[in-house]
């Protein structure tokens, strides 16, 4: 594709202003600078540009020194999926274990500290949270980023963490539009189908969003799902009927639209990310979110000269971008205008937060460890929503109270016979994360029970299987806080 124009122009400008891309790096790039002279009002961050809160403040100072009212992203959950900690893993648990203690004042609480930590260092809008109702329990990639199964109850915490968040002057991002929890494909690795009717969807996956748009959310971010029900043709980033006639039209919503990453094999597969981009905007997106995978100056000149192409040759209209791109610039003027509540700072009330969502079978008749154990971690992939460099378990925090606990990772069928005779005759501590869904995981953990009944079980993930072993603790989610939460317990702090 031929390069379009020297970035000065309005439609150029407009162009540039709907793209969210990403970088390498921990400091910003001399393209990404120039591009926001041209026109790129927001950057998206990922784990691979953070270093440490002092880091991230520099570089959000360096970016607003180019562009005062730049909107600076990132995709923070807490929980399993975090970048603000992610070669360390969170100091908040994710919505799982917020929906299983069922605390909406927690959860306002919990999302306020967080958006407290982003804001002070110098990020102004979280594609967050996750609205999801995970009525599948197979789902791949959502699991413990949704509040829960319950509808209601994950209405009811998405607008308590909307509210907790934007308290702090960050825009929430409510995801993923209209509805992520009932698929058990992946968006990463190819394009997901739900087909409830039109009344299910309503009444479960649309209660939610409703009470984010309730509560303010500034933004939503689409799902690449393909829902008959809603467009028998087009995913839901690409869709018309999904994106303006129902979640503008029907739900009332006026904020910013927001795309999941166009980068993701949903769109990039069957579609290719610059004629996604275009379909995006025309559907009714104001924001095309890109740069997880692709994070160069190429692919936002890609996708800036499609979309001028596109309007060039009649195939998007010229005032539907430019009605986009104002709506990404009064976000903009959102984030500068808005003042955060003068709370205080609650740096515990994650830990708080993951004490209260353990569930314990077997407690009764536990005796806490006094020697150091063996924790054998049955690891499955980690989708990429999550990724796999940050740390998750319980191992760190046990040596920590239990100085010399040895830990071993295992998978496959080898894992037990593997991890009986690395353990010795240390007690065993099982570390799982969505066993209901890895049958070699659940073969390996009742083999390991036959041979040490006493052993000790620790679910990570979303708590399906039946609980077994000498005390088995749900923690429903593997961030670091749950970890901590769980290691108290074993070692009786």
């Amino acid at each position: 594709m031929t390069t379009i124009a020297s970035g000065t122009d309005t439609l150029t400008r407009d162009a540039l202003t709907v793209l969210q891309p990403g970088f390498t790096g921990t400091t910003a790039p001399d393209w990404l600078l120039r591009r926001l002279g041209e026109g790129l009002a927001s950057v998206g961050l990922f784990g691979r540009n953070i270093a440490s809160p002092e880091q991230l403040a520099a570089l959000t100072a360096q970016l607003r020194a180019e562009r005062d009212d730049v909107l600076v992203a990132i995709d923070e959950e807490g929980g399993d999926v975090t970048r603000l900690e992610v070669r360390t893993g969170s100091s908040f648990p994710g919505n799982h274990a917020l929906g299983a203690v069922d605390d909406v004042d927690l959860t306002r609480q919990v999302a306020a500290e967080l958006g407290r930590r982003l804001a002070a260092c110098g990020v102004n809008l979280n594609w967050a949270p996750s609205a999801d109702v995970n009525s599948n329990p197979a789902n791949p990639v959502i699991g413990v980023r949704s509040f829960g199964a319950d509808t209601a109850l994950a209405a009811r915490h998405t607008a308590a963490y909307v509210t907790g968040l934007q308290s702090a002057g960050v825009a929430a991002c409510t995801k993923h539009f209209p509805g992520h929890g009932d698929t058990a494909v992946d968006s990463h690795h190819a394009l997901p189908r739900i087909d409830a009717d039109a009344s299910v969807l309503t009444e479960r996956e649309l209660a939610p969003f409703r009470a984010a748009i309730a509560a303010g959310t500034r933004a939503v971010m689409s799902a690449h799902i393909l829902v008959p029900a809603l467009d028998p043709d087009r995913p839901a980033t690409l869709s018309r009927a999904v994106l303006t006639e129902l979640l503008r039209g029907e739900l009332g919503y006026t904020g910013l639209i927001v795309t999941d990453g166009m980068e993701m094999q949903a769109i990039a597969a069957t579609y290719g990310i610059e004629r996604g981009s275009v379909l995006a905007i025309a559907a009714g997106a104001d924001a095309i979110c890109v740069g997880g995978g692709l994070a160069d100056d190429e692919t936002v000149r890609r996708l800036r000269d499609a979309l001028v192409t596109a309007v060039r040759e009649g195939d998007l209209p010229e005032a539907r971008l430019a009605e986009a791109a104002e709506r990404v610039r009064e976000l903009a003027r959102w984030t500068t205008a808005t003042t955060a509540d003068a709370a205080e700072a609650r740096p515990d009330i994650g830990l708080v937060a993951a004490r209260r969502a353990l569930r314990l079978t077997g407690a009764g008749s536990f005796t806490p460890l006094t020697g150091a154990p063996y924790v054998a971690a049955f690891t499955p992939v980690a989708n990429i929503a999550v990724g796999d460099e940050t740390p998750w378990g319980v191992a760190a925090e046990l040596a920590g109270l239990l100085p010399g606990t040895r830990t071993g990772s295992y998978t496959g069928e080898d894992a037990t016979r593997a991890a009986l005779e690395a353990a010795g005759d240390r007690r065993i501590v099982a570390v799982v994360r969505d066993e209901h869904r890895h049958p070699w995981m659940a073969t390996a953990l009742d083999d390991l029970l036959t041979a040490r009944p006493d052993t000790i079980v620790v679910e990570m993930g979303v708590p399906q299987a039946a609980p077994r072993g000498a005390l088995h603790i749900a923690t429903h989610g593997a961030a670091r806080v749950c970890g901590r939460a769980a290691a108290e317990v074993i070692a009786g702090q």
